[in-house]
């Protein structure tokens, strides 16, 4: 997964990932970088659309709170956070996790951190599944005999 990983990948493991999950992977790594703020986390909201069936017209569905922050490490890389919800140590972390990703410690952070947050999000995603299959009812027509 390290070889295949871009920005796009990391941050959107980053926004899903649960906060305990972020939280506990990141911790046990005992990195604490030094950083500057470029925009402290501050807690807003952002339109969410939507499309009917999804390939219909695209409308607006309504607003989701987000945290955003953006710092700098002290060797110069920017990280930047958008997670949903109102939880600024998430939005610290996630924006940590970026900026360090495009260091020399990204392998070493891919593999502790962003690999198993996306292992669990794939578990999660096939439990759902797996629930939801089994509520599948299997409609058909039996013939009447009646020509």
């Amino acid at each position: 997964m390290t070889a295949t990983l871009d920005r796009k990948t990391w941050m959107g493991i980053l926004a899903q990932a649960p906060a305990k999950d972020l939280d506990r992977l990141w911790s046990e790594q005992g990195i604490s970088p030094k950083y500057t703020w470029l925009r402290q986390p501050e807690i807003g909201a952002a339109m969410v659309r939507g499309r009917a069936g999804g390939t219909g017209a695209p409308f607006n569905l309504g607003e989701v709170t987000v945290t955003r922050c953006s710092l700098q490490l002290q060797s110069g890389e920017v990280g930047h956070a958008y997670v949903q919800g109102r939880n600024k140590a998430k939005a610290t972390q996630a924006a940590l996790v970026d900026a360090m990703m495009q260091t020399e410690m990204a392998g070493p952070l891919a593999t502790l951190v962003l690999e198993p947050l996306a292992a669990d999000r794939k578990a999660t995603q096939r439990a759902r599944a797996s629930k939801a299959a089994a509520t599948k009812v299997e409609f058909f027509t039996m013939a009447r005999g009646e020509d």
